[in-house]
């Protein structure tokens, strides 16, 4: 138990670190602290050590360290997280590279949609690295779009000018005039099936948002929707770019190709699995 009377920042990270790995007893101490451990010197403020206790009750029960801390880096953006959104992935960021490598196949100004945006991640950093891009990030979740609109404060001002809010089901969000036009359309749908949802993690299972990660008997559902609408939305040449777990790769390709896309590809993830599928809509001119 973190002693509640006048301690230094390297004795509270100690006690800590007795109980946590180190690396997430130090990311604990420094949101505390508001410092980094090299400027951890003197005492702790007197609430601090009783802050902290609640933190790492929190994180020893079980709860997910980015939902205790409150925040987590996703392509150097540093974004609010709380059970109301799905925590930024790895997996998440070879998406958004992705996503970013097809938007930038073409020069010039263009309107790219995140569909199911969550916290923001992927919205987010569209907008923070394509200057003259127009961002849609649309979710069916209130609570989830009040945490990506948090969340334009990361990308600063001009950014989150360009980055356009709206509630409702996949394409049923978007305005009407973006239709066609559409350079990308990105996505990290849920694809969890009902059946695998009782195997996940606990700290996946007991704490993420259900309908966030679950998409129905086949995990394919919700992929499949969005495979199947996304020709009229997208511009001549324009990408359709989903996450999907590496057993879906197989089924989606051939979903796609059947849909009437092109230049269909699959990418893999860091741990060189079956990841991100790229579709695109035919025409347009050449890249």
């Amino acid at each position: 138990m973190i002693d509640t009377g006048q301690v230094t920042w390297r004795e509270l990270h100690a006690e800590v670190a007795a109980l946590l790995p180190d690396h997430e007893a130090r990311w604990l101490v420094e949101e505390v602290s508001g410092l980094d451990r090299w400027r951890w010197s003197g005492s702790a403020p007197a609430a601090a050590p009783a802050r902290l206790r609640a933190m790492v009750e929190r994180r020893t029960a079980g709860e997910p360290l980015q939902y205790v801390l409150g925040r987590w880096s996703f392509r150097g953006l540093d974004l609010r997280v709380d059970p109301r959104v799905l925590i930024p992935r790895p997996e998440t960021e070879v998406v958004a590279g992705v996503a970013l490598a097809e938007v930038r196949r073409r020069a010039g100004p263009c309107v790219v949609a995140d569909l199911g945006t969550g916290s923001g991640a992927l919205a987010l950093a569209l907008a923070a690295e394509v200057a003259d891009a127009d961002v849609w990030a649309t979710d069916v979740s209130a609570d989830a779009l009040a945490v990506a609109r948090a969340n334009l404060a990361a990308v600063g001002p001009e950014a989150a000018a360009r980055v356009h809010l709206a509630e409702g089901m996949w394409y049923e969000a978007l305005p009407a005039d973006v239709r066609g036009r559409l350079r990308v359309i990105v996505s990290n749908p849920p694809y969890v099936t009902e059946a695998e949802f009782a195997g996940l993690p606990p700290e996946v299972r007991d704490h993420e948002p259900f309908g966030a990660l679950v998409s129905g008997p086949t995990g394919r559902e919700s992929l499949e929707h969005l495979v199947a609408g996304g020709l009229d939305w997208l511009e001549p040449g324009g990408s359709l770019v989903l996450e999907l777990a590496p057993d879906q790769a197989g089924p989606l390709r051939a979903t796609a190709e059947a849909a009437g896309y092109a230049d269909i590809a699959v990418q893999r993830d860091l741990a060189g699995r079956d990841r991100v599928l790229v579709a695109r809509r035919p025409g347009g001119a050449p890249a």
